[in-house]
């Protein structure tokens, strides 16, 4: 078989490198075959028989043992796995070498299988063409190659490539079996389409620790973190013992929920069963104890992790920051330094709000000329919002405004949003109009907008003003949603919310529930 393909031949055609899939070999190399005319700036490379990590010449007008120089042959190249994804660079030399060669590629004489196919253009980075055959030929195609297609869709997020390949699977009849079905499950968590991955995982015989797991990480994700714990509840009662990853997307439902004794629970179950927290587990557990208020258990933990990076010295930093421990963010940040770790933005960031909330300007200001200077990060519009913000809580009102009109994302509402608040606070009104004006151009759909505009103006005693935008708000008919506070009492988040009754006036506190949905439920 490989000899046919090596065959010469001298048929014109168009120049198009053919990616054949190797069975024989258990990587699954990919051969890449190209036929080339007038190959004489290769005179000194012998034939021989080709093999897997070397390329080889055949020439038409002599023996398979004599040198390929004669200028009409026509050079056969199979480049192995070690030249893989080098086949351009290749074409491209050897067309700038050739004096007066023309190329030549040739239609294979062996039929390439769909599956072959579809998985060398998926190995070559071509997923797009990939699916778009798969569903121009309209026949199923093996698990294997449904299950790389799918694992490409959800690395490189293009899940919308991914519910094409399942809708070709449902017209084409294919009955996934469990392995797929996980994937497909995976892909529509990731998503966000809970409403499908449920579907699917419901149809899961004896779903283990993957499904689970997705099912968990997807719901944490979309926010309905009270939904993600009841199935880690669920979870463990069917009798199966959770891993990293799970308390991974735990730990993160329980800071946000402020959830301490469900966070504890979880920790003494990874403890319990001997699970070794990778950065990803340490850094979600680090975030959970500081936003539950337990800065020590916070810092005991990372003290204890033994694979300290740039993520889980930025949650220590974060959540000193979160309590407004400004000279522990600092000890922090140098410690990581001198330990030879390179901070990131989302580093710089935590920084830059301890600076603003402990009044630090020109600590501030080094902060953000280092992140280009020493570190080359180029700040974004939250950085430079931070920097408003630490300029205007000092009153450098003037400076501030000169920062925004300088700044590359002006453009961005958090900018002015910042310079709005400090303008509030130190009752400059003529700023406050101009920032005013710029904030509300951008985003003029987001109802918070109109509600930090309107108390802007509440707090000059512009009343009119603060008409004109509530009636406004009732033309277009949006509602901000009210606010509400979350209390955790017998292991259940309990809400207090305060309601406004018919006439305009506050009634007294209600407790209640937020459901998944997030719909307010009286208890």
């Amino acid at each position: 078989m490989m000899k046919s393909l090596i065959s010469s031949t001298r048929s014109p055609s168009l120049l198009s490198p053919n990616l054949l899939f190797n069975p024989y070999n258990s990587l699954s190399s990919v051969y890449n075959f190209v036929s080339v005319k007038n190959p004489n700036f290769l005179p000194g490379l012998r034939s021989r028989r080709p093999s897997a990590s070397s390329f080889c010449c055949y020439s038409s007008s002599t023996d398979v043992n004599d040198r390929c120089y004669q200028p009409e042959g026509e050079v056969h190249v199979i480049v192995g796995p070690m030249f893989a994804g080098k086949t351009t660079t290749l074409l491209r030399r050897i067309k700038s070498e050739s004096s007066n060669g023309r190329f030549q590629a040739r239609v294979p004489n062996v039929v390439v299988s769909t599956d072959a196919t579809l998985k060398n253009l998926c190995f070559s980075g071509r997923l797009v063409e990939a699916i778009r055959l798969l569903c121009q030929t309209g026949r199923q195609v093996g698990p294997e190659t449904y299950s790389l297609l799918l694992q490409d869709c959800v690395f490189k997020k293009n899940y919308h490539l991914g519910r094409r390949i399942h809708s070709q699977m449902v017209t084409t009849g294919f009955v996934p079996n469990t392995y797929l079905n996980i994937k497909l499950l995976i892909l529509y968590a990731k998503s966000g389409d809970l409403v499908t991955a449920h579907i699917i995982f419901d149809t899961l015989v004896t779903p283990n620790v993957i499904s689970w797991n997705a099912m968990i990480a997807g719901y944490v994700q979309k926010g309905l973190q009270e939904t993600g714990l009841n199935l880690y509840d669920e979870m463990r009662r069917s009798g199966l013992t959770p891993d990293q990853f799970t308390f991974a997307s735990v730990f993160r439902a329980c800071a946000t929920l402020a959830m301490l004794e469900k966070g504890k629970q979880a920790h003494a179950v990874l403890i319990k069963n001997h699970i070794c927290g990778n950065v990803v587990v340490n850094s979600a557990l680090i975030d959970m104890y500081f936003k539950c208020s337990c800065a020590y258990d916070g810092h005991r933990v990372f003290n204890k992790s033994s694979d300290k990076n740039v993520i889980t010295w930025t949650s220590l930093i974060s959540g000193y920051g979160q309590h407004g421990r400004v000279k522990e963010v600092l000890e922090c940040f140098n410690r990581m330094i001198d330990e030879g770790f390179r901070p990131n933005n989302v580093t710089f960031l935590a920084v830059l709000s301890a600076c603003s909330h402990g009044g630090l300007v020109n600590e501030g200001r080094d902060y953000f000329h280092s992140m280009k200077n020493d570190y080359g990060i180029q700040p974004g519009e939250k950085h430079y919002a931070a920097m408003v913000d630490i300029l205007g809580r000092s009153g450098k009102l003037n400076e501030a405004y000169e920062f925004v009109k300088n700044a590359p994302c002006k453009r961005h509402p958090v900018i002015w949003g910042a310079l709005l608040q400090a303008c509030k606070v130190y009752g400059n009104m003529e700023m406050m109009k101009i920032a005013a004006k710029n904030y509300f151009e951008l985003e003029t759909d987001n109802v918070g907008k109109y509600v930090v505009l309107s108390n802007a103006f509440a707090t000059f005693d512009q009343w009119s003003n603060v008409a004109e935008i509530r009636s406004g708000l009732k033309e277009l008919g949006m509602k901000k949603e009210p606010g509400y506070s979350m209390i955790e009492a017998i292991f259940r988040i309990s809400s207090v919310l305060a309601l406004i009754n018919a006439r305009g006036t506050h009634s007294s506190l209600n407790m209640g529930m937020i459901n998944d949905n997030g719909f307010y439920v009286k208890m």
